[in-house]
C-alpha cells in the first residue's frame, strides 16, 4: 500500500491494475481500500477476478472500476473455448467498445455459445471446486512432504483476513511447495493419475503443473533473448518461484480421488 501511495503522489497515474488472487500464490489484494486510495486522485481501478470468479468476488461492489475475467478459464469451465469479458459502468465500457471495434477480438458464434453454455452451470462448479480446493489445502498443510501451502482459504495465508471479507469462496487453485528438490517434484507431478498437465485452470478437468518450467518458460525465453546474460532461474526465485512448487486447479472430480490421487503420488518420493 505505500509503494501505492508514492506512486499515486508522485506521477499522474490513470490506471491501476492487478490481479486478485493472484498467480501463483494467490496474494490478495485489499480491493475497497485500493480504490479508496486510487478514486482520491482520479484514479481508475481494473481488477482480473479469473482467479476469484464472479461468484466468489465481486469487485465493482467492493469499488473498482473494471473487472476482467478470462473466459477461458471458470466462465468457460472446460477447456474448449478462449474468450475474456470486461464489466463496468457503461461510459467505460463504452469507451473500450469502441477499441474492441477498432482492434478486433471478436468471438466466433461457436465460442459465444460455449461461453453462454457454461454459465449455465457456473455455481454448480465452482461451490465444488471451492470446497474441494479449501479441504485440500487444510489436508496438504498437514501432510509431512509439503513444506508450505499457498491458499487464501487458510489462516496461515497472508491475506486470509482480506479473503474473508472480500470474497464468499476461495476458488478452486492451490498452490503448494513440495520436500523437496526439483527432480522429487517433477517426479510427483509426473506420478499423478487424474489432472493433465497443462498451464492453464479452471476447468472441470483437475489441471497441474510445475511453474518453474511450465508456466513461466515463455517468460524466461524472452527474457533471455532482450537480456542475454540474464540468469532465468534467478529471476525466478527472486520472485519466490521455486523448483518445488506445484500449482493444482482442482476440476469437479470426486474429492476423495482426488485425495488418493495426490497421496500415491507424494509417496512415490521419500523424505
Amino acid at each position: 500500500m505505500n509503494a501505492l501511495k508514492n506512486a499515486l503522489d508522485q506521477g499522474n497515474v490513470s490506471l491501476f491494475f492487478t490481479e486478485s488472487p493472484t498467480n501463483p500464490f494467490l496474494r490478495c489484494v485489499d480491493i475497497e481500500l485500493v480504490s479508496k486510495l486510487c478514486h482520491e486522485r482520479g484514479t481508475l481501478v481494473c481488477i482480473d477476478g479469473t482467479f476469484a470468479t464472479p461468484l466468489n468476488q465481486k469487485a465493482l461492489q467492493l469499488g473498482a472500476d473494471l473487472v476482467l475475467h478470462s473466459a477461458t478459464k471458470y466462465i468457460g469451465g472446460h477447456n474448449d473455448t478462449l474468450g475474456g469479458c470486461i464489466s463496468g459502468p457503461d461510459q467505460l465500457v463504452s469507451e473500450i467498445r469502441q477499441h474492441h471495434n477498432v482492434d478486433g477480438g471478436v468471438l466466433s458464434p461457436d465460442s459465444a455459445y460455449l461461453l453462454i453454455r457454461s454459465m449455465k452451470t457456473l455455481h454448480l462448479r465452482v461451490q465444488q471446486q471451492n470446497s474441494t480446493a479449501l479441504r485440500m489445502a487444510q489436508i496438504l498443510e498437514e501432510h509431512p512432504k509439503i513444506s508450505r501451502v499457498y491458499y487464501p482459504g487458510l489462516p496461515s495465508h497472508p491475506e486470509h483476513h482480506i479473503a474473508k471479507r472480500q470474497m464468499t469462496g476461495f476458488g478452486g487453485v492451490v498452490s503448494f511447495e513440495v520436500d523437496g528438490d526439483f527432480n522429487a517434484t517433477k517426479k510427483f507431478v509426473d506420478s499423478l493419475k487424474i489432472p493433465y498437465l497443462a498451464p492453464s485452470f479452471g476447468g472441470v478437468e483437475s489441471i497441474v503443473d510445475q511453474p518453474a518450467i511450465m508456466s513461466y518458460w515463455i517468460l524466461n525465453i524472452i527474457i533471455a533473448i532482450f537480456l542475454l546474460c540474464r540468469d532465468s532461474k534467478e529471476d525466478r526465485v527472486k520472485h519466490g518461484i521455486k523448483d518445488n512448487l506445484v500449482r493444482f486447479s482442482f476440476g469437479v472430480e470426486a474429492f476423495d480421488d482426488l485425495k488418493a490421487d495426490i497421496f500415491q503420488a507424494l509417496d512415490i518420493f521419500q523424505l
